[in-house]
């Protein structure tokens, strides 16, 4: 599934904020030398993430998932000065890549990076979340949320990107574990009193989830 016709997705990149020189070098080397570029975040939602922080102005932000880093410098584009971000992926090569691009940032000092498995590493973070970002291994949103959920503030945001499964989720033949999975995770963030949600078809699907 195309997320966007090429043209659309042009003229809606043409008229968005444009990729620092570090971003656009992270989306190159990334499309050049890592294997599923298309799990990069990329310049729409990229600036869609970054003007979410923007509005949140976090303090304490939270990545499931870092891949090649290009997410997490677009959160932490809004981050509090003194805050911090923690971002966790289970990937030893490509923490390599991520922690070299975050060098290369204004956000140096804040970004702290944990190669392991997030189910083990989330518990013993001692934080209170503003911000969390889950796109990680599918088969676990759900587990990721019932671990986070306390620890996010009272007005505190969660964003679980990948929700739309490239289409599959409303494909009736699709019942493979990640596309159940993802669809067990939307219906429980729809049914959960805890959270408002709504559901953006942006790119991949941004479920934005707000603690009440």
């Amino acid at each position: 599934m195309e997320f966007l016709a090429d043209d659309l997705q042009k003229y809606v990149e043409d008229h968005s904020e444009p990729e620092s020189d570090l971003l656009q070098q992270i989306n190159r080397e990334t499309h050049l030398h890592v294997l599923k570029p298309r799990m990069l975040s990329g310049h729409l939602q990229g600036r869609v993430l970054s003007m979410l922080s923007h509005m949140i102005k976090p303090k304490n932000i939270l990545e499931i998932g870092t891949y090649t880093g290009y997410a997490a410098l677009c959160l932490a584009e809004g981050m509090q000065a003194d805050g911090q971000l923690i971002t966790i992926d289970n990937n030893e090569e490509l923490s390599v890549r991520a922690k070299q691009y975050f060098e290369k940032s204004d956000f140096a000092h804040q970004i702290n990076m944990h190669v392991g498995n997030a189910m083990e590493v989330i518990p013993s973070l001692d934080a209170r979340w503003d911000l969390v970002f889950i796109d990680a291994d599918k088969e676990n949103y759900s587990n990721y949320f019932d671990l986070i959920i306390d620890k996010v503030n009272t007005g505190g945001f969660i964003i679980a990107d990948n929700v739309l499964w490239s289409g599959k989720v409303f494909d009736t033949s699709k019942h493979d574990k990640a596309t159940e999975s993802i669809r067990d995770f939307n219906l429980k963030m729809h049914t959960d009193s805890r959270v408002q949600n709504v559901l953006f078809p942006i790119r991949d699907g941004l479920m934005i989830l707000r603690k009440i």
